[in-house]
């Protein structure tokens, strides 16, 4: 049963402005959940800032001052409640649940162990999938032990010990996934001495669970070196590697401060609670998924589901209750592109869009029938998804606007690495499609030297802000201004309300002689809409009778929307598509030419496509 209140607010010209309507889950009255909003006379940004100032009383938003902070309050406040459910292990049927109680016991007993074991402020690097023993090795080595560098689970050999050289790490932590690129790693003779598994070993190496022992034996004697020790919010904690789409990797030097401002202000403009289920998809080792889904999940008490990889995404979003996920676009338009592919098979497309085009009216007025209205998308997504996050790359509008009319929220942010990441975001309580969102409580955003449209380089005032990166002062010095602002290397601009549009990156930007800009990514988002297309890289090639730049594309067919057809038949399909493209852009952004081909792109563990190994020329 649903109990509704109604709440009605003055503004400072006295008449009444907002109607709220808010649900109460009648099992958990105490949470609340906004249902509908109706405004008069407000633009998004004035809608935004009005409803931010009432979020941050009712969510009872708290200063986070470091890492170690969230992790004892959360021990505080939830006690025995579960914190993590992990992945499946090999020969387990139930997944390992761990508390928030053994979470902080966990924690200072690895933390223990390692100072005493000579590790204080050493690095210790990191790689493994998604698990409770990464999150645990993370927040011990971080909070009181040394600095913690988190590696991508998916590199090679080489790389990995190049990284971990590059680091100076004193010790490196695993899982037994792991163990025969650590073993080929070790060839090098890049990799330090001690290698820490976090599952069962017969090596010589160590384990996770031998060094908890060690740690608490050494607590019941009375050891406090990691407790007490204390903890420096501007200090390096840890240092994290860009993925390298365009080049050579950096290391990004963060602190607690950076991580954690960047939490509590993520939390102003994202509800979660006590009751949520969150699913860990993304890889582990970003900011993205460490800063904006992991420990926001820790300090309002929620549980994070460790996902058992991406081909069980749709089956952990069921079986396990999920109500929160976060990821990139290329997850959710796959979920989209399916869902809209069943019901056309089904011969429904048309009245589930009827359906979304009245729920759409219904959730404006505070009546959300979303589960019973779709009842056949709900059996595929689960019972208790309400919200997806999504971040790492642009957004398709439509695909956010359909989500939403089928009852489950979704909004868009954006950030980088340096700045631990976001630094705008849409809230789950006012979010504008096509938009990234505006600026991030307690960060400035400018644009600089716009063009006639108003596009320029993103330029960026956070506390998030990195601290510099790592052993590389000359890099530094080109995105760190002398005002301590922050170059961030993408283009966009600041609509009329103060919404940002991000554009592309300064990088993969196309000039032409006559001093247009063209994204690539624009053009890539509207041929990625297209069926008969699954992703495609947008260049510009020099023409060579010495006349202006030939954009082109190379475009990766979607295999199984094309069965049957022959290779002309294929061509055709293509070349519709970019024709379909290139009516709705101005004359200088056309493409003139295009190569088809079956095998993806090569991409980052973000799913960001590497446009520096394509050697287009």
């Amino acid at each position: 049963m649903i109990n509704l209140r109604k709440v009605f607010l003055n503004t400072k010209s006295g008449g009444i402005d907002l109607f709220f309507l808010y649900m109460y889950n009648s099992e958990k009255e105490k949470d609340c959940v906004f249902s509908g909003v109706l405004f008069r006379k407000k633009n998004h940004l004035e809608r935004y800032e009005i409803m931010s100032k009432f979020v941050e009383k009712s969510h009872k938003i708290r200063h986070l001052p470091d890492l170690r902070d969230i992790v004892y309050h959360a021990r505080s406040e939830y006690g025995e409640k579960t914190a993590f459910e992990d992945c499946h292990m090999p020969g387990e049927k139930e997944r390992r649940k761990i508390s928030y109680e053994q979470f902080y016991d966990d924690m200072n007993a690895l933390g223990t162990a390692l100072i005493k074991r000579g590790f204080k402020d050493k690095k210790i690097a990191l790689t493994s999938e998604n698990r409770y023993d990464w999150v645990l090795t993370y927040f011990a080595v971080a909070c009181g032990a040394g600095v913690i560098i988190p590696l991508d689970k998916d590199l090679p050999a080489g790389e990995l010990a190049n990284l971990v050289e590059r680091s100076h790490a004193s010790a490196v932590v695993f899982s037994a996934k792991k163990k025969k690129v650590i073993e080929e790693a070790k060839k090098s003779g890049k990799l330090p001495e001690v290698l820490v598994c976090m599952d069962e070993s017969t090596d010589p190496e160590l384990s996770i669970k031998q060094l908890l022992e060690e740690g608490r034996k050494e607590l019941s004697r009375g050891c406090r070196e990691y407790s007490d020790a204390e903890i420096d919010p501007s200090a390096m904690m840890a240092v994290y590697f860009t993925s390298g789409t365009t080049g050579k990797s950096k290391g990004v030097m963060l602190s607690h401060r950076n991580i954690a401002s960047n939490v509590e202000n993520m939390l102003r403009r994202m509800y979660v609670t006590k009751e949520d289920r969150a699913l860990s998809v993304m890889p582990i080792h970003h900011t993205f998924e460490f800063t904006c889904e992991i420990v926001p999940c820790i300090e309002r008490g929620g549980t994070m589901v460790f996902c058992d990889g991406l081909k069980y995404i749709q089956k952990n979003l069921k079986e396990e209750n999920i109500s929160v996920m976060l990821g990139v676009p290329l997850v959710f338009e796959t979920f989209h592109r399916k869902l809209f592919v069943t019901a056309a098979q089904k011969g429904s497309e048309e009245k589930l869009r009827k359906g979304m085009k009245l729920n759409r009216f219904m959730m404006k007025l505070g009546i959300n029938r979303s589960k019973k209205l779709f009842k056949d998308i709900y059996a595929v997504l689960g019972d208790r998804i309400r919200v997806f996050i999504v971040g790492g790359a642009p957004m398709d509008p439509q695909v956010i606007r359909d989500f939403r009319d089928l009852g489950v929220n979704m909004f868009e942010g954006y950030g980088l690495t340096e700045t631990s990441p976001i630094i705008a975001v849409n809230a789950d309580y006012c979010s504008k499609p096509g938009t990234v969102g505006p600026p991030m409580p307690g960060t400035q955003i400018r644009i600089d030297s716009p063009d006639s449209e108003g596009i320029g380089e993103i330029i960026a005032l956070t506390e998030s802000r990195m601290i510099g990166y790592y052993e590389d002062e000359e890099e530094t010095g080109k995105v760190i201004l002398e005002d301590g602002w922050f170059a961030t290397g993408d283009y966009g601009y600041l609509d009329s309300e103060g919404y940002l549009h991000v554009t592309g990156r300064k990088k993969n930007v196309i000039v032409t002689k006559n001093g247009k800009n063209i994204f690539p990514e624009e053009l890539e988002t509207l041929l990625n809409k297209n069926e008969y297309i699954k992703e495609s890289v947008v260049w510009g090639k020099a023409d060579e009778n010495g006349g202006d730049l030939i954009i082109r594309a190379e475009i990766v067919a979607e295999k199984d929307n094309l069965k049957g057809l022959s290779e002309e038949e294929i061509q055709l399909k293509i070349k519709q598509a970019v024709d379909e493209v290139n009516k709705s852009t101005v004359s200088y952004k056309r493409i003139r030419g295009f190569n088809i081909r079956y095998e993806e792109f090569e991409k980052t563990t973000t799913r960001k496509i590497k446009r520096h190994a394509l050697n287009l020329e």
